[in-house]
């Protein structure tokens, strides 16, 4: 007989890009963890693939790429912080190629149950290219996979 009190997620990790459709993405999340009083982790990785294709590493660009991330979510983040309801959240900002850093920098350490991230939409072009990270999770990831519209 299956334990069903087990069967909530307690790691829940949301994979935020950037764009403008993050934050129903991170609302969703959020729900998500309040409903299994789960603790959240708010990952994004800043992708290196145009500045190796330029060739250059400008020192000073990075941070401030990280610092505008961490603003566009600031204040969700300190609201939900003290969320009796979250088991805590973490926000972890990385770089580099966005599946590799993504699977192993980020989901392979932290081994969520779920993991929540966006269905971004990227024109013909770009998707022939370089694939959807959300079909990229489902093959790579050994957990639950939730994906919002």
């Amino acid at each position: 007989m299956a334990h069903y009190k087990n069967l909530g997620y307690k790691k829940i990790f949301v994979a935020l890009d950037g764009t403008e459709e993050q934050d129903a993405v991170l609302n969703r999340a959020i729900a998500v963890a309040k409903n299994n009083h789960a603790k959240l982790y708010v990952g994004h990785v800043m992708d290196s693939t145009a500045l190796e294709t330029a060739g250059t590493y400008p020192v000073d660009l990075i941070p401030k790429l990280e610092a505008l991330f961490r603003k566009s979510i600031e204040k969700t983040i300190e609201t939900i912080q003290n969320d009796p309801e979250i088991d805590g959240v973490e926000v972890v900002v990385k770089y580099g190629r966005v599946r590799e850093t993504l699977k192993e920098e980020l989901l392979d350490q932290i081994e969520p149950d779920l993991v929540i991230c966006g269905a971004r939409g990227l024109s013909p072009i770009k998707y022939a290219l370089l694939g959807s990270i959300s079909t990229f999770l489902l093959r790579a990831t050994p957990c639950d996979i939730l994906v919002v519209k």
